[in-house]
């Protein structure tokens, strides 16, 4: 069996992949092991370098590892050449913090010297998906290898040259061999890798069916999980927003990787007063931005499969037989790829698939609210939480708006939602939990070790 390469902007092979047999894959894990135990008791200085060597290699093949995307996911060139940079800051923010985040933490107890330690805990295996195919596999690694475990990747089966790269980038960086390791395997053969004993934690970003799946598999023979997962994120617009500043964030918002993110301005959630006027500009935007080869200057790539663009427009049709308003695209265009253009829906309501479902693609939902109360109630309508932003004049407003009523694991004011090495990242209800990033995301995949000495 191959695991097969696709390009989508012309649904050509690529290349075929054979998978690793599983007397392979147990040999892999066997060497993480061995060189786990090796890594873990090296100088943190070197840990440190290391971090700061593969900075420096990201930034030197930034244009190599884009135009690998472009080919194996659609992602325009200028997308791609912007998350080879945020792989190479989050390097750098690690190997600025991670002394303070895994020194020593003393406690003051009467009579006894306390501690608490932060200690690895081994191989993590992280299952990673196709959409950002270098940052959501850095994001997990980076953290995790610092503190001194071993990380084992199963990437997505259409982005494996992307993962061999990955893995050479490593290599190429002076990071030990076998402290990071890419199987080349099915989303099938997962669960025999969870259950190895050799892996002492896994992390998912995917959606929330995989992540029930892995999450059940994880907790039969006991092993922790961090599970990043679907969203539908609200994007309030308050009747006192900038409305330059709404329209231009919410298209951002939905247009980075041809709508296919996790944390994408799925619902766009308008005051009535001046609803109107939002559509009208939002629209004037929309008919700008360019659609074609993502190894050309454009706005947007095609969809990651056929499969992908058939689903998002059968929840175009369902939601425009359930009477929204096709503004603006909504057609599936002729020619090669799988392209699926900006389509921009108006009056949407709960009970329609635009509401409802999780639309993972360039499809603008705007809904109507008749005033802040009601566009709360709208925003937090979701089995999700994973994003959400609102945008007002009032930033104290804001402020209090999203810290105490929306319900998500990252709330932004006059902004899209995106990720930052500094920050945690992560979702509540169907989206997960635990977190990445900043001091948190370390956190998650260490003992946090208690230690006591008599006096």
């Amino acid at each position: 069996m191959n695991l097969i390469s696709i390009d989508p902007a012309t649904g050509n092979e690529i290349k075929a992949y054979p998978k690793y047999a599983p007397i392979e894959v147990a040999y892999i894990l066997d060497q993480a092991s061995q060189a786990q135990k090796n890594w873990c008791n090296s100088d943190l200085d070197l840990r440190i370098s290391c971090l700061e060597q593969i900075a420096g290699t990201l930034r030197d093949r930034a244009k190599e590892y884009a135009k690998l995307m472009a080919r194996e996911m659609g992602k325009p060139l200028s997308q791609g050449l912007g998350e080879i940079e945020k792989c190479a800051w989050l390097c750098e923010y690690y190997a600025e913090n991670t002394e303070s985040f895994l020194d020593d933490r003393v406690v003051d107890i009467s009579g006894q010297k306390s501690l608490i330690s932060i200690q690895p805990i081994g191989l993590v295996l992280g299952i990673m998906p196709w959409n950002f195919p270098f940052w959501q596999v850095f994001r997990f690694a980076i953290p995790t290898i610092t503190a001194g475990n071993s990380g084992i990747l199963k990437h997505a089966s259409n982005v494996q040259g992307c993962a061999a790269a990955i893995e050479k980038c490593f290599i190429d960086s002076g990071f030990p061999e076998n402290i990071f390791r890419n199987l080349v395997i099915p989303g099938t053969e997962v669960a025999d890798v969870i259950k190895n004993p050799l892996i002492a934690a896994i992390t998912l970003t995917g959606s929330t069916p995989a992540g029930k799946s892995v999450a059940e598999t994880a907790g039969s023979v006991l092993k922790k999980t961090v599970l990043e997962l679907g969203g539908s994120d609200p994007y309030v617009v308050l009747d006192d927003a900038d409305l330059t500043v709404a329209t231009d964030a919410c298209i951002t918002g939905r247009t980075l990787n041809a709508g296919q993110s996790c944390i994408g301005a799925k619902r766009i959630i308008v005051h009535e007063s001046i609803y109107d006027l939002f559509l009208t500009q939002l629209e004037e935007k929309l008919s700008t931005k360019i659609m074609g080869d993502p190894l050309d200057e454009v706005d947007m790539g095609p969809m990651v499969s056929a499969s992908a663009r058939d689903e998002i427009h059968g929840q175009v049709e369902r939601t425009i037989e359930s009477g929204a308003d096709l503004r603006l695209g909504g057609q599936m265009p002729d020619g090669p790829g799988f392209y699926y253009p900006i389509t921009l829906l108006a009056n949407v309501t709960p009970g329609m698939a635009a509401f409802d479902e999780e639309i993972f693609g360039p499809i603008f939902s705007v809904i109507k609210a008749k005033d802040q109360a009601e566009a709360l109630l709208l925003a937090n309508q979701t089995e999700f939480g994973l994003g959400a932003a609102v945008f007002t004049k009032d930033k104290s407003k804001g402020e209090e708006i999203a810290k105490k009523h929306l319900d998500a694991g990252l709330c932004f004011v006059n902004d899209f939602v995106k990720s930052d090495p500094r920050l945690p990242f992560g979702g509540i209800k169907q989206s997960g939990y635990g977190r990445e990033l900043s001091s948190f995301g370390m956190m998650e995949f260490v003992n946090i070790k208690t230690v006591v000495v008599k006096d």
